[in-house]
């Protein structure tokens, strides 16, 4: 269990910060950077919820902030061949399941979709669309960490993110009243 007692501790006054199993890193590297966006993601969903209290939606958006919290753990837990005092917390191939499940849930009721999505219509909407824009360059940032030889990213945190991108589209479209406000890009429309 984390315990805050302290929130300022001047450790990252120089630039650098502590992953959760040691070491330490400047504050824009690429590890920091993924996992920050990450959180940037959650903070997103945070103000989605505003606009959800008492919805079915909202209760799923719960799951994944919690999720989140995991995998910024996750990414924030570097793997060495050192064993660690503690079972590092890691994205589950179930959570992406629970995802797969909870889109297809929702898209079931959506009305089809003819061309591509502008951001808007409901608050909720638009503010899922944010999210989802965060989301995709979170997934960009683990996908260029994953790719760095030196550093190990478990697969299951890219399919995560994969996924939740794709939740939030279709989130989006479903508190638009199923699609029926989404609104419409026209291809060329202002020419």
């Amino acid at each position: 269990m984390v315990v805050l007692n302290r929130i300022y501790t001047r450790t990252g006054d120089k630039g650098t910060t502590a992953l959760a199993a040691g070491g330490r890193r400047p504050k824009y590297d690429l590890r920091i950077e993924a996992y920050g966006t990450v959180d940037e993601t959650n903070a997103c969903i945070g103000l989605v919820r505003l606009h959800t209290s008492g919805q079915e939606i909202d209760a799923m958006l719960g799951r994944i902030q919690n999720d989140l919290f995991d995998l910024g753990a996750d990414l924030a837990t570097v793997e060495t061949d050192k064993p660690l005092p503690y079972e590092p917390l890691r994205i589950t191939q179930g959570q992406v399941d629970r995802l797969e499940q909870e889109i297809d849930r929702l898209n079931a009721e959506l009305s089809v979709l003819r061309s591509f999505v502008l951001p808007g219509g409901t608050p909720a909407a638009a503010a899922l669309h944010l999210a989802r824009t965060v989301c995709r360059r979170a997934e960009r940032h683990v996908v260029e960490l994953m790719e760095r030889p030196d550093e190990k990213v478990s697969p299951e945190s890219v399919k995560y993110l994969n996924r939740l991108s794709d939740f939030l589209f279709v989130a989006s479209r479903y508190v638009n009243d199923k699609g029926a406000l989404d609104v419409l890009w026209v291809p060329g429309q202002n020419r």
